[in-house]
Formats: C-alpha cells, sequence, structure tokens
C-alpha cells in the first residue's frame, strides 16, 4: 500500500507502508536462501543454454558473454540486496523498494514489470517440464498420438497440485533438497553421454551460421537477452524477505554461494553440450543425446519433476499477493485454505499452461523475458535505484559506472525486445498454434 506524504517540502515523494503478508518473513538461513536461488539458476532451463546462448553467439562469444553475464549480474543482485532496508525499513517486495525511492507511478510499474518476468519464466518452466515428459514418452512409445500440448497441460496439472500443497515459499525446505537432487541426475546424466558422443563423433562445425545481417544482429542480441535471463530471478526482494537478520548481510552470502558454487553445474552441461554437437546442439539437449534409454528417461523425469519445484518458486510472489490480498490466514491446513488455493492459484496455472501450449517456443520466450523485465528489473532499475538512493555517497567515478549501466542496458532491452517479437512472429509463421515442436 502507497501512501503519500503531505508535509516533505522537497517533492512528492511518497512513503511506502508495507502492507501484511500472508506468508512468512525472516525464518530462513542464508544457506536456504542460497539453495533458492541455486536451484533457479540450475534448473531444467540449463538443458537448453547450450542451444539458445552456444549456437548463435559460438565458443569465444558464448564463453565470454556468460563469465560477463555472470559478473555483471552478481554486481547487479548486490546493490538490490543492499537496498533491503533502505531507510531503516525492510522491504519485503520488490515494489515496495521502487515505491519508497521513487513514489507511486514506480510502485505499480515495477509490480507489472516485475510480474510480467515471473509469467514468462513459468511460461518456460511449462515449456521445458512437458518437452522433458514428451522426451520420456517417444522413448518408450513409436506411435507418438500425444503430443507437446498434451504433455503441457499434464505439467500443468502437476504444478497446481503442487502449488495447492505448498502455501508458501519457506515451506520448500525438503523440496529444496529433492530439488538439487533431480538437478543433480539430468545434469550429470547430459553432460556424461553428450561427452562419450562427443567423443565418438567426427569433427563438430562450431561456426555460427546466419542467413543475413539482419538475422545475425537479431539472433546475436537475443543470445544476449538469454545470457542475462540465466542469472537472475527477478524477485530478488522476495527471497530475501525470508532470510533471518541481519538481511543484508545473510543475503550477500547467499549470493556468493549462487554466483560461485552454484554456476558450475551450469557452465559444465552448457560448454559440454555445445562441445559434443556443435552448431546441431538442440534447443532440449537430452533430445540430442545418445545412450541407454532406461538413463535418458530418468534424466527426463528429473527434469520434469525439477520443473515443477522450480516454478513454484518464480510463482511465489503471485501467490503471496493473492494470500495476502484475500486475507488468507490461519492454518494452510484449514479446508478454507486449502480450497482457495485451488482456486486462485489453479486459475493463474490454467492461464500459464493455456499460453504455453498455444506457443511453445521456449529461446523465443527466454530473449522476450530478457528484454522486457530482466533487463530493466536487474540491470536499470538495480543501477538507478543505488544512484538515487546513495546519491550523496558515490564518487563520480562510481556514478559514471551506474550511468553507463542504465544507458547501455536500456539499449540492449530495446534491442532485445524488438528480436523476441521479431523471433516470436517467424516461429508462428512456420508453427501452427498449439505446435508439436
Amino acid at each position: 500500500m502507497v501512501e503519500e506524504r503531505r508535509d516533505d517540502p522537497e517533492d512528492d515523494k511518497l512513503t511506502v507502508k508495507v502492507p501484511e503478508t500472508a506468508h512468512q518473513i525472516s525464518t530462513d538461513s542464508w544457506f536456504q536462501a542460497g539453495f533458492v536461488l541455486t536451484t533457479g539458476i540450475n534448473s531444467v532451463f540449463v538443458l537448453g543454454y547450450s542451444g539458445t546462448i552456444m549456437v548463435p553467439l559460438g565458443w569465444v562469444g558464448g564463453v565470454v558473454g556468460l563469465l560477463l553475464a555472470t559478473a555483471i549480474s552478481l554486481q547487479a543482485n548486490m546493490l538490490v540486496a543492499k537496498l533491503h532496508e533502505f531507510e531503516g525499513k525492510r522491504h519485503i517486495r520488490y515494489r515496495d523498494l521502487a515505491a519508497q525511492i521513487y513514489g507511486r507511478e514506480a510502485y505499480y510499474t515495477t509490480w507489472a514489470l516485475q510480474y510480467v518476468n515471473l509469467f514468462m519464466i513459468n511460461i518456460g518452466y511449462l515449456i521445458l517440464g512437458g518437452s522433458a515428459l514428451k522426451a520420456c514418452y517417444v522413448l518408450f512409445n513409436e506411435e507418438h498420438s500425444l503430443k507437446l500440448p498434451h504433455f503441457i497441460a499434464i505439467e500443468g496439472l502437476v504444478c497446481i497440485l503442487f502449488a495447492v500443497s505448498t502455501p508458501h515459499l519457506s515451506s520448500l525446505r525438503v523440496w529444496l533438497g529433492c530439488s538439487t537432487v533431480l538437478s543433480l541426475i539430468y545434469i550429470i546424466v547430459a553432460c556424461v553421454l553428450a561427452t562419450n558422443d562427443g567423443l565418438n563423433a567426427p569433427p563438430r562445425d562450431y561456426s555460427v551460421h546466419w542467413s543475413s545481417t539482419t538475422d545475425r544482429i537479431f539472433s546475436t542480441i537475443g543470445a544476449s537477452a538469454s545470457l542475462v535471463f540465466a542469472f537472475n530471478t527477478g524477485m530478488l526482494p522476495e527471497i530475501q524477505a525470508t532470510v533471518r537478520q541481519p538481511a543484508v548481510r545473510n543475503m550477500l552470502k547467499a549470493l556468493y554461494f549462487q554466483f560461485s558454487i552454484g554456476v558450475v553445474p551450469m557452465y559444465a552441461v552448457t560448454f559440454i553440450g555445445y562441445w559434443a554437437y556443435g552448431s546441431s546442439t538442440p534447443t532440449y539437449l537430452l533430445n540430442g543425446v545418445g545412450g541407454p534409454v532406461w538413463v535418458k528417461a530418468a534424466a527426463n523425469m528429473s527434469a520434469f519433476l525439477q520443473a515443477v519445484i522450480a516454478l513454484h518458486i518464480f510463482a511465489s510472489p503471485t501467490y503471496e499477493y493473492l494470500d495476502t490480498k484475500f486475507g488468507v490466514t490461519g492454518s494452510s491446513l484449514k479446508w478454507k485454505n486449502i480450497v482457495f488455493r485451488l482456486i486462485a492459484r489453479g486459475g493463474y496455472l490454467i492461464v500459464s499452461t493455456l499460453v504455453s501450449a498455444l506457443l511453445p517456443f521456449l529461446g523465443d520466450f527466454e530473449t522476450l523475458t530478457g528484454a522486457l523485465s530482466t533487463f530493466p528489473l536487474t540491470f536499470i532499475l538495480a543501477n538507478h535505484m543505488y544512484l538515487v538512493a546513495k546519491k550523496h555517497k558515490l564518487s563520480s567515478m562510481q556514478r559514471f559506472w551506474h550511468w553507463l549501466n542504465v544507458g547501455f542496458f536500456g539499449l540492449m532491452s530495446l534491442g532485445a525486445t524488438i528480436a523476441g517479437i521479431r523471433l516470436i512472429a517467424l516461429d508462428s509463421k512456420e508453427y501452427h498454434v498449439f505446435a508439436d515442436v
């Protein structure tokens, strides 16, 4: 809730009255927050980065791009984490922090950007989860009577059941351990099978292929958007809200964990996948690997289940808003609360599933998500908020650096938006709606 402060002689700034939340806050260790972040970075999306990042950029562009994206993403997330207690208040939502710094318009603008970001990420998880289940299905069924939209619908149904049974982000404790095991299964299987294929394959083509200069420009910009998408959640304040005091110090520890140990599996599967298959690397790596059927089936089922857990993390701000808005209180096992979760969360996931099945173009959604929300939320807004909040404490060189980030990522956001819309338009011409891609 945002409330005007009329007695401020400086300007028409607003002060933020943080709404009560129906979810738990200030209860988790930095290690649990680190695992939440690492779950996101090593989610089933990692099985697509060889094809969506390395293929358009090649070895030099892909490796340098991933290293740079790691560094600048850590820096941008640290800025947001350090502002968590700006002006002596804990800001448990991104929009609350933006409103405290800028005012009412920023509150609603940030809210819109964030929920577009989370909605698009969840679409990606539904597409990937459905793709994993389909990949498992085709291993044992030669008729292929079921298509990708059917498996996306199954993924959506399982996500609804999980959302109803898991009330809030802090209740994921045991599921984070399950997610880690599931991630290790599909990452290790993908790495081992791809390595075996690479050792036994003839020389691969690692050159980057473009049909025109325009295609080269848009493909590079699109892959750059996927780069930043790989490392950023767009919901750091909401994750930080679950962390015990001291919140800033503990969140920084979680970020260091994410961007050190947490990125190693993602790097491994991305680089090994591209090394093994070169420019022919599929957008879902397990579709291209050889090996025992049961091993590939286990990896695909692990990817399917992990997508359910990861989606719940990125849907949690939406669930928190709905629970708080409609005054959900008391035990999560009360029939009233269970029915509410079924209706509210089920409705959200039904819409998400329908959009996912309608346009199941994974790489295109990664690009558009990076453009519309990851660039603005993680880089443009983070750097500008830090400039405004710390304007009297920054040196001229620091101010120049933050303004440089704002300008550069503003241009990247514009270019990536055009690239993402162009990719979806091109794929929509090639494939019909509810396509079996």
